[in-house]
């Protein structure tokens, strides 16, 4: 599973069941019901891992929203247990928009670019 995260909205991807391709899933409010949302999909899914977007500023110091993707990754950790793995996001989200432009996936494609360049490395 990839984790767009964002402030507002975190955009979700998953790969294929060989885990060789990330595809855009959907797109979540960030509220307080994202956590639960997660673990639904977790299970449902059957992650095995997950990869969530490194907040960098463009000198590659983490940004603002750093303190709160290592908060998600806190309570996913306690939540499902499952290896976590950061991967570097930066403008991951100005890619999705110029391959498609603005829709309401657009976050979620944006997780999908992330889970591929983790998966890009892994190979």
């Amino acid at each position: 599973m990839g984790i767009d995260y964002g402030t507002k909205r975190v955009g979700v991807a998953l790969s294929d069941e060989s885990g060789r391709m990330a595809f855009p899933h959907i797109v979540l409010d960030n509220d307080g019901k994202l956590l639960e949302q997660l673990e639904k999909i977790i299970k449902e899914r059957a992650v095995g891992e997950i990869v969530i977007g490194h907040s960098l500023d463009r000198s590659g110091r983490p940004n603002a929203v750093h303190g709160e993707v290592e908060e998600l990754i806190g309570d996913l950790t306690l939540r499902v247990g499952l290896p976590i793995h950061l991967e570097a996001e930066q403008y991951s989200t100005q890619e999705a928009l110029r391959d498609q432009g603005r829709t309401a996936q657009t976050d979620a494609s944006a997780a999908a670019i992330i889970l591929n360049s983790f998966i890009t490395k892994k190979k």
